[in-house]
C-alpha cells in the first residue's frame, strides 16, 4: 500500500534528513509534502521561504521527483509537493502570497507557535487577524490550501467560516486529537469536524511528545492508532490522513522514518481493514489535494 504525507522538515533539519527520495521509495510514498519553514522571530520571511523554494527545486531534480502544482501533476504521478510553515513568509503582503503560489508553493501554515500578522497560535486566545481573514480569501481563490496546524482554536473556526463560505477545503496537515491527550498542539473535537464539513483532512503526525507521555515503542504505537480512532469517530473516516513530521521532530520509536511506514501501513490494515486502511493511508488527502 502507498501513502501520502502532508508534512516533514526534510528542507529545514539540521544534519542528514530521514526523508530523502530513496527512503521514500523504500517507504512506499506516492506523494511527499515538503515544508518551506519560516521561523518568525528571524526576520526576512518572504527572502527565506523563496530560498527554500530554491532548495526544494534542487532537491527535485537531484532526488528525481517530480512536483506537484495541481490536480494535473497528481494524476501524472507527481512525487513531492512544495508548501510552507508560517505565515511570517508572506510579510503581511498578499502579493507575497502571490509570488509564492508562482513558486510552486499549494498550501500554508498561517502559524507556527507564534502569534503573527495573520492570526493566533497554538495556546492563544484569539483568531484571524484582518490581514489573517483577507490571505484565506485569497488562497481560496488562488486554490492554495489553508492549513491550520499550530493555529489557536479560535483561528481554526475562523478559516472554517472562511471555507465554508468560498467552498473551499483545509487542512490541518500535521496534527492529533486533544481528547485523547490534551495538548495544544492537538485539535478538539470541533475543530476536527470543522476540517471534515469542508472536506478537509487531519494529517495524524508522530511527534511523540503531542500524542502520549510514554515515548516507548510500544506505547506510541497505542498512542497513535487512539488518535487515528479519536479523529474518525469526530470527523468520520474521510477526515483521516496522514502528516509525519519526520525531520521536525525527535524520531518516534514506533515510526520513525519513512523506511518504518510499511509496518504502520499494515497496523492500519490489520486495526481497520483495507477499506479504511487506504482511505488513512492516501484515498482522504488525495481526494483534498484534487482541489488545487
Amino acid at each position: 500500500m502507498n501513502y501520502i504525507d502532508l508534512h516533514c522538515d526534510a528542507l529545514t533539519t539540521e544534519g542528514v534528513a530521514v526523508v530523502c527520495g530513496e527512503s521514500l521509495k523504500r517507504g512506499g510514498c506516492a506523494l511527499q509534502c515538503f515544508a518551506a519553514f519560516v521561523d518568525g522571530t528571524k526576520g526576512e520571511g518572504y527572502a527565506r521561504a523563496t530560498a527554500l523554494c530554491d532548495q526544494f527545486d534542487g532537491m527535485c531534480d537531484r532526488e528525481g521527483l517530480t512536483a506537484v502544482r495541481g490536480a494535473s501533476d497528481l494524476a501524472a504521478g507527481g512525487r513531492a509537493m512544495l508548501t510552507v510553515e508560517g505565515g511570517e513568509a508572506v510579510e503581511g503582503s498578499l502579493e507575497k502570497l502571490h509570488a509564492l503560489f508562482a513558486r510552486g508553493v499549494r498550501m500554508m501554515g498561517l502559524t507556527w507557535n507564534r502569534d503573527n500578522a495573520l492570526g493566533a497560535a497554538n495556546g492563544s486566545p484569539g483568531g484571524l487577524t484582518a490581514f489573517g481573514r483577507a490571505c484565506v480569501e485569497r488562497m481560496c481563490g488562488m486554490k492554495m490550501l489553508a492549513d491550520v496546524s499550530h493555529g489557536s482554536d479560535g483561528l481554526v473556526f475562523d478559516v472554517a467560516k472562511i471555507c465554508r463560505e468560498k467552498g473551499a477545503p483545509f487542512v490541518a496537515s500535521h496534527a492529533g486529537a486533544r481528547e485523547v491527550f490534551p495538548h495544544p498542539r492537538n485539535l478538539t473535537d470541533g475543530g476536527i469536524r470543522a476540517v471534515a464539513e469542508s472536506g478537509g483532512v487531519v494529517g495524524l503526525y508522530f511527534v511523540g511528545k503531542f500524542l502520549a507521555e510514554t515515548q516507548s515503542a510500544e506505547g506510541q504505537r497505542a498512542a497513535i492508532f487512539a488518535h487515528a480512532r479519536h479523529i474518525m469517530k469526530a470527523g468520520g473516516e474521510d477526515v483521516l490522513a496522514l502528516g509525519s513530521d519526520f525531520d521536525g521532530a525527535a524520531p518516534n520509536a514506533y515510526v520513525a522514518s519513512p523506511a518504518d511506514m510499511p509496518k504502520l501501513l499494515f497496523d492500519l490494515e490489520k486495526a481497520f481493514g483495507a477499506r479504511v486502511a487506504e482511505k488513512i493511508a492516501y484515498k482522504n488527502a488525495l481526494r483534498t489535494l484534487t482541489w488545487i
